[in-house]
């Protein structure tokens, strides 16, 4: 939904002129003023030119784009997660899975680890991740997180020792086997 073409240029916050924690009421009341001052046809008879009846257009697209995905709470939501690690994109060394973590079950809390360039690891259990709103479960030979929403989301986790980080990809839909044990 988010491409980073997108982010180069503007976002569709910036397309519809709202700010980012904008109500769905100014959301919609700046979508119809947009369509209403870049709809093609009323815009036809004013402009002679093809230039400007494609950035016209352009405008109108870009407009009903913005709000396919601003008017709707849920595909709003993924998109605002979409664009916060976009602007994190910089931050992390690579994406990781809740496949590629290995678990540590010391009976009170499940620990996923993640080993770093530099030897130490990267790191995040099952307390701090109940914290941030998410439920890590242990289902005899599989874990999964669980999130309320159940929409994708990602967490940035630091290195315990060196300045690099890593982004822990979270898909409700993934389970991954406990065979990766430390």
């Amino acid at each position: 939904m988010l491409s980073a073409e997108s982010m180069i240029q503007e976002t569709h916050y910036d397309i519809l002129s709202v700010r980012e924690d904008a109500s769905y009421e100014e959301i919609r009341t700046s979508y119809r003023s947009a369509i209403l001052n870049h709809h093609p046809d009323k815009l036809q008879k004013i402009s002679e030119s093809s230039v400007a009846d494609n950035e016209v257009g352009d405008r109108f697209l870009k407009a009903q784009k913005a709000w396919e995905v601003l008017g709707n709470a849920r595909s709003r939501a993924v998109y605002d997660s979409e664009l916060r690690a976009s602007r994190e994109d910089l931050l992390a060394a690579e994406d990781v899975s809740l496949e590629d973590m290995m678990i540590e079950d010391n009976g009170e809390v499940l620990e996923l680890v993640y080993q770093c360039r530099c030897a130490d690891y990267f790191s995040v259990d099952s307390f701090e991740l109940g914290k941030m709103g998410y439920t890590l479960l242990k289902d005899g030979n599989t874990i999964s997180v669980q999130n309320l929403d159940a929409l994708p989301a990602s967490i940035i986790l630091p290195c315990g020792s060196c300045s690099l980080q890593v982004r822990l990809l979270i898909n409700a839909d993934i389970k991954a086997p406990i065979d990766n044990q430390l």
